[in-house]
């Protein structure tokens, strides 16, 4: 009896969705385990298309995940160039240092026997000096913390201290290397240089007996030198192969070919970034020495910078692309990779944080200086625009024979 109500209830229900149409509610999808959708109907009188059906319905949405859509700045990577300036001479040579960006907004680099700057806030070039034969050419060049005094390193195997405002030489710094010097870091007032004598030297430019320390454990040419942050770790690479990382006295020999590019993370403590001729960009736990993840770039890594204010690295690169790279991190996924040089993108130099922005700087083989500005009049002379605080701006620059200015951000809608 009562199976025979059931079918004859059960046939009245199909007749009657028979003359009525589906109609499909997004807002009635309901999630199950494993990521099964159960797929939520009603039957509506009226005969209409259906609902066109959202990819992702809004009530899938926490509140959270819709404001930071909503709020999230898109990014924006041009790749054109809207300036060129002429910057000869700069040396091809990869284990040299010859591009810094200081304290002041100042960008130096070395073009041959002479140095300049180019001021980024208005445009202007500057010869600071030009040395003779017997002393250059330029080998290094690095901005004191305080913007206002420059140490270069030069063939001849001497450091000179300059008075950028005042354009006048503060010292000379003799007896500490015997070969030239490719490389200097600064510690407050210790400069640490190192050069192709394998030694590195600690000096107080305060006081006249200046060599504080010496450090030698490299084989060959030290080419790259960097402190940490904190002031506490040095980390140094050479053409020996070897990553040594001064206060752990570890002895890194991971890489197979020369240690040149070095980046101290901002904002993350004894992690450690290194790159050079084995295509690789290595990371490490500079207190256990302990490899974190290793990239292959497919390039010889000339360069690399950590973003002061994302978990990104931009990367400069030789044979086979010389091209410019930035990373996510730690993903390392390639978020944009600019290709078409004709030579390598030999150094980088990185602004500090000022008004909002984050500019980097990196030197190439070619003949002339770009700039990106990101739709600035360029034909008014340079003018730094104000942008706005979320944006990641990277500046680049030239090597051999060029300058390349070029920007990379974020632009805020």
């Amino acid at each position: 009896m009562d199976r025979g109500f059931s079918l004859m209830k059960l046939s009245n229900k199909l007749m009657l969705l028979k003359s009525r149409t589906w109609e499909f509610n997004p807002t009635l999808w309901q999630s199950e385990s494993k990521g099964s959708m159960k797929l939520g109907m009603h039957i509506s009188n009226k005969n209409k298309p259906p609902t066109p059906v959202e990819l992702i319905p809004q009530s899938w949405l926490s509140p959270a995940a819709s404001q930071s859509k909503s709020t999230k700045p898109s990014r924006s990577i041009p790749k054109t160039c809207q300036r060129m300036l002429e910057g000869p001479y700069i040396l091809d040579d990869y284990y040299l240092n010859l591009l810094d960006w200081g304290a002041n907004n100042m960008v130096a680099i070395a073009l041959s026997e002479s140095m300049y700057s180019w001021n980024a806030s208005n445009g202007s070039a500057t010869e600071l000096v030009t040395f003779n034969d017997e002393e250059g050419p330029i080998m290094s060049m690095s901005w004191a913390p305080d913007g206002q005094n420059i140490a270069i390193g030069l063939q001849n195997s001497h450091v000179q201290l300059w008075d950028f405002s005042a354009q006048r030489q503060v010292r000379t710094f003799r007896g500490g290397h015997r070969l030239r010097v490719g490389s200097l870091a600064w510690n407050t007032h210790i400069l640490t240089t190192g050069g192709m004598y394998c030694k590195i030297t600690y000096n107080d430019v305060r006081i006249k007996s200046h060599i504080v320390g010496t450090y030698r454990v490299h084989r060959q040419e030290v080419c790259g030198l960097k402190w940490s942050p904190s002031g506490k770790q040095l980390a140094s690479g050479g053409r020996d192969n070897l990553l040594y990382l001064t206060q752990w006295l570890h002895r890194i020999e991971d890489h197979m070919a020369v240690v040149k590019s070095l980046a101290w993370c901002p904002f993350q403590s004894n992690l450690l970034a290194s790159g050079g001729s084995d295509r690789s960009i290595k990371f490490w736990n500079t207190c256990t020495g302990a490899c974190l993840n290793s990239v292959d770039t497919g390039s010889r890594v000339c360069a690399q910078l950590w973003s002061m204010r994302e978990g990104e690295l931009p990367s400069s690169h030789g044979l086979t692309k010389n091209q410019l790279i930035l990373w996510m991190y730690p993903s390392m996924g390639r978020m944009a990779e600019l290709t078409g040089h004709t030579s390598r993108v030999l150094f980088l130099a990185q602004a500090d944080d000022l008004m909002g922005e984050e500019e980097v700087a990196r030197a190439e083989e070619d003949q002339e200086l770009e700039y990106n500005d990101g739709g600035w009049d360029c034909n008014q002379g340079y003018a730094r625009g104000r942008v706005e605080e979320e944006d990641m701006v990277f500046v680049a620059a030239g090597g051999e024979d060029m300058m390349e200015l070029m920007l990379i951000h974020r632009k805020t809608r």
